[in-house]
């Protein structure tokens, strides 16, 4: 990212093939629409074009990356917000789909299935935390960095949103037991 703060642009594609699938995971995980995904991880590109003399070198280049692509799928839905209360209409895209039928089928893909339903059923800053943690692999350091909170804030918030996670999976695995 050096390189591309000094003016050697073409170096952004190697970031790109480097850094686009965990930009997709990322975005995939926090709202379940792949086009949607795709152009949220071109925006943070764009952004990071356009941003490029605050990137600083001092720090995790995911850190600085993932909090652009933070910004960018908070912009996303604020804008999707002021176009549903200008429109008053219901945004269905943000509703979400109804939850799969669960045929019978393998017991671990049911769980994965499961446990993606219950993130879904998380509030964003829950869902936020567990998927730069858990499924991004970024230290408490680094999502304090780009959260803009402490790393004993991010402790609390990770602690408290897998106790919510474990709740609401026990619950779904209950549901699903009955059928």
């Amino acid at each position: 990212m050096m390189k591309v703060k000094q003016g050697d642009l073409d170096k952004l594609g190697l970031l790109f093939e480097r850094y686009n699938r965990p930009l997709f995971s990322f975005f995939y995980r926090m709202c379940k629409e792949s086009q949607l995904s795709e152009d949220l991880v071109q925006s943070v590109f764009e952004r990071m074009l356009k941003y490029r003399s605050t990137y600083s070198g001092n720090g995790a280049f995911t850190t600085w990356m993932f909090s652009i692509a933070r910004n960018a799928h908070i912009d996303h839905y604020r804008k999707q917000k002021r176009r549903a209360e200008s429109d008053e209409e219901l945004d269905e895209e943000r509703v979400g789909t109804a939850p799969p039928e669960y045929a019978e089928r393998d017991g671990k893909i049911r769980r994965k299935e499961i446990l993606e339903q219950a993130l879904d059923q998380l509030d964003d800053d829950k869902k936020e935390v567990i998927v730069l943690s858990r499924y991004e692999g970024l230290k408490y350091k680094e999502i304090a960095k780009i959260q803009d909170s402490t790393e004993g804030a991010v402790k609390v918030k990770v602690f408290r949103a897998i106790k919510e996670l474990r709740d609401i999976v026990t619950t779904l695995s209950e549901e699903y037991s009955d059928e």
